[in-house]
């Protein structure tokens, strides 16, 4: 992971400062610093309410008691879109524009969630799941108190009347 960044860390701002030379010889210095500042402001306004909508669509989803996954990893990609869109450059300014557009945030979303797997805690130990191809059978490392035995058990679900009761 680590030389993947480095190399990002050097190429894209050389890539950068290539088209900001041919832009800039293209347009002029002006135009190209106005058409930066420009990309800048309209990435933050189309981020604000592409994100907005994804928040809605979270509460939406939360609401019908489904798991609002692929609206979080959108959400995710919204704050990574806005980072790009803030960054002064074309090609930063062209990756934002990309994950903003609806379509192509929804497909990269859908492929980013084939490749995740959810880690929960419930009742003391760690539960894994996946969203795709996850081996249910598969050990937990972090699980210490899986032994392969099944507890059956009922339950009673009481009224608000009944909280204030001692017995």
């Amino acid at each position: 992971m680590f030389p993947i960044l480095l190399l990002l860390f050097i190429f894209v701002p050389i890539i950068e400062i290539g088209l900001f030379i041919q832009v800039g010889g293209f347009l002029g210095l002006w135009p190209t610093i106005g058409l930066v500042l420009l990309t800048a402001f309209v990435g933050a306004s189309l981020v604000r309410s592409q994100g907005l909508q994804t928040l809605m669509s979270v509460q939406t989803r939360l609401q019908q008691g489904e798991m609002p996954a692929q609206q979080i990893v959108e959400g995710v990609m919204l704050a990574v879109a806005g980072v790009l869109l803030l960054t002064p450059g074309f090609m930063t300014d062209a990756l934002g524009m990309l994950v903003l557009l609806p379509a192509p945030r929804a497909a990269i979303a859908k492929y980013l969630m084939s490749k995740m797997v959810v880690k929960t805690m419930s009742g003391g130990g760690f539960h894994q799941g996946g969203f795709q191809g996850h081996d249910p059978f598969q050990q937990n490392p972090f699980d210490k108190h899986q032994d392969g035995h099944t507890f059956e058990g009922e339950y009673e679900r009481k009224d608000d009347d009944d909280r204030n009761k001692l017995n």
